[in-house]
């Protein structure tokens, strides 16, 4: 029954995406929230750009100068019930994610369109406090094209996977966003390299 409800909607997104909505309670999202604010959160850095989301990474963080994967302090404790209850949600390891984004996103803060990084694998990601809507589009993405996009509404306390071709083979960005949202990115390594974002 409760698979049923969720079919229509799946059927439009990209293979491969997995949505849930309540995931968290409040409570659960009120705790998560005030450890984020204590947070030492920075703005994000692409080579000589930089973002108006601010950040912290956990287990890893991605230098887009260099193009490689450095060290980062190790997922904290307060992390690691959230890491396990998201794996089995999405069917993976209780250990499976090895690195995670924290980011702050203020009102009118958007996130371009981009795959994650070929050092991870899936991506699981969880939206708190305020909304926020995910769309997708076909990769590689030529300029001028009119290929279908798709959309999906995050909402607070949600989760979603990226997994096969949802991960690899679509692009996804977040327009400005309307209230102060925070997100936690969690990730699960990969061997690839070589194939671009």
């Amino acid at each position: 029954m409760q698979a049923s409800l969720f079919a229509p909607a799946e059927a439009q997104l990209p293979p491969g995406l997995r949505y849930e909505a309540d995931f968290l309670s409040p409570a659960e999202e009120a705790a998560l929230v005030a450890r984020i604010e204590q947070l030492p959160l920075a703005p994000m850095r692409y080579q000589q750009y930089t973002a108006r989301r601010r950040v912290v990474s956990y287990g890893g963080q991605y230098d887009f100068s260099a193009q490689k994967l450095e060290a980062a302090e190790p997922l904290p404790d307060w992390l690691a019930p959230l890491c396990r209850r998201a794996a089995g949600w999405a069917g993976l390891a209780p250990g499976a994610f090895t690195q995670a984004l924290v980011a702050e996103y203020q009102p009118g803060t958007p996130l371009g369109w981009h795959r994650d990084v070929p050092d991870f694998e899936d991506v699981v990601g969880i939206s708190l406090l305020n909304a926020a809507t995910l769309r997708f589009r076909p990769y590689p993405h030529e300029t001028g094209s009119k290929a279908r996009s798709l959309k999906l509404e995050v909402l607070p306390r949600s989760i979603y996977l990226l997994h096969g071709p949802a991960r690899w083979e679509w692009q996804h960005h977040v327009p400005p966003t309307k209230a102060l949202r925070y997100s936690i990115t969690l990730r699960t390594p990969s061997h690839r390299r070589g194939t671009g974002r």
